[in-house]
C-alpha cells in the first residue's frame, strides 16, 4: 500500500483515510527532544524537503511535478483542485503506473503466480520461527489475507502488504483513491494522454533478486514494529499535508534506527539499501523516459510518490542537475 498499493507501501506511500483507526500521537512527536532536534537539522539540508508541487522549465518545455499520496485522504481534494487546471491542459500526463499497467499487473498475476507467490521450497512457516509466524498470521489476517494464502506469498510482498497499519485499509477497501488516481481521473475527462513512467515488473524485479534469506529478515522486521508502524503513519500524514517532505524521509530513517531487537547500524544499512531499491534507481532510470517524453510532448504533468521528489537522487535534483529550471508552486 497498495492492488499496486500493495506492492509500493512500504516507504513510498502516505495518508491515511479520514475514518481510520490510525489516530493518536505520531512518531515524530513522540521523539525525544535531541532526536527531533536533529532531525529537523538533518532534514533541512535534504535538497528540496519542502513541498509537493512544482514546475520545471528548460527552453520551451514545462514540467508539472507533483509529489502523490497512493492513498486516499478528503484533504488531497486540496491538492488536487491546485493542479487540476495543469493536469486538465497538459500534453501528457505521466505517472508510475497508468490504468493500463494496473491491468497488465492483474493479468500477471493470473497468469504468472511466481511474481509472488513461493512455488517451490519451504513455505513461511517453515522458514520463520513458530512465535513470528503466527504474528505474521495474525497481521495477515487483520488485513483480509488468509493465513494459507499468506503462508505461500514471497517475503518481499508480504512484508510490503503488511507495511500498512491494519487501521488504514478501509478506505482502501471502499474503493477510495489517492492523488494518483485522482489525477488519472481529471486527465482522462480532459481526454489528456497518459504514460506510465516505468513497467509494471520494475518492483518485482527489484525485490525478486533478493535471497529468500534476505527477504524473510525483512519480513522479521516488519514483525518487530506494528506500534511502530502507526505511529510513523500518523506523522507521515501530518508531514505531507504540512509539505514537509524531507522531515518525514528523515524520520523513516531515524525510526529504522530505532526498532527493536535490530542493532542500529544495521536499521540504518536497511534502510539505506531500501532508499536505493525504492527510490534512487527508479529515479536515475526515470529521468531520460520523462526527458524523452518531452521531444514529443511541450507540457507534461510528472505525477509520482512525493518521496521521489526529494534528496540528491529525486527527480527536482537530476533535473536541475540536467539544465532544468526548478520553481516551487506556492
Amino acid at each position: 500500500m497498495f492492488d499496486r498499493a500493495a506492492v509500493t507501501a512500504l516507504l513510498l506511500m502516505f495518508g491515511l483515510p479520514a475514518s481510520a483507526a490510525c489516530t493518536g500521537e505520531g512518531f515524530y512527536d513522540l521523539m525525544p527532544a535531541d532526536d527531533r532536534a536533529a532531525l529537523v537539522q538533518s532534514a533541512a539540508e535534504i535538497p528540496y524537503g519542502e513541498g509537493v508541487t512544482w514546475t520545471a522549465t528548460k527552453g520551451s518545455d514545462t514540467l508539472t511535478v507533483i509529489g502523490t499520496m497512493h492513498i486516499h485522504d478528503p484533504r488531497l481534494e486540496i491538492t488536487r483542485m491546485k493542479v487540476q487546471a495543469a493536469v486538465q491542459n497538459a500534453d501528457l500526463v505521466m505517472l508510475e503506473a497508468t490504468p493500463v499497467e494496473e491491468a497488465q499487473l492483474k493479468q500477471a498475476i493470473v497468469t504468472n503466480p511466481g511474481l509472488f507467490l513461493i512455488m517451490d521450497g519451504p513455505t513461511l512457516p517453515e522458514r520463520l520461527d513458530e512465535e513470528t509466524w503466527q504474528m505474521v498470521a495474525a497481521a495477515a489476517s487483520e488485513r483480509g489475507i488468509p493465513s494459507f494464502m499468506a503462508a505461500k506469498m514471497q517475503p518481499w510482498y508480504l512484508s510490503l502488504t503488511l507495511a500498512i497499519p491494519a487501521c488504514a485499509l478501509s478506505d482502501m477497501m471502499a474503493g477510495l483513491t489517492g492523488l494518483d488516481k485522482m489525477i488519472v481521473a481529471d486527465a482522462t475527462n480532459a481526454a489528456v494522454p497518459l504514460q506510465a513512467i516505468e513497467p509494471y515488473t520494475t518492483l518485482f524485479a527489484l525485490f525478486g533478486d533478493e535471497s529468500i534469506d534476505e527477504q524473510v529478515d525483512m519480513l522479521r522486521v516488519n514483525m518487530l514494529v506494528p506500534d511502530l508502524q502507526e505511529q510513523l503513519f500518523v506523522s507521515m500524514l501530518d508531514l505531507y499535508f504540512k509539505e514537509e517532505i524531507g522531515k518525514l524521509w528523515d524520520m523513516s530513517r531515524f525510526a529504522m534506527a530505532r526498532v527493536p531487537g535490530i542493532d542500529p547500524a544495521e536499521g540504518l544499512s536497511m534502510f539505506t539499501e531500501m532508499q536505493e531499491a525504492l527510490l534512487d534507481t527508479r529515479n536515475i532510470a526515470w529521468l531520460p523516459v520523462i526527458t524523452e517524453a518531452t521531444i514529443a510532448h511541450d507540457d507534461i504533468v510528472v505525477a509520482v510518490g512525493a518521496a521521489h521528489l526529494i534528496g540528491d537522487q529525486g527527480i527536482l535534483q537530476l533535473l536541475e542537475n540536467d539544465g532544468w529550471t526548478i520553481a516551487r508552486i506556492p
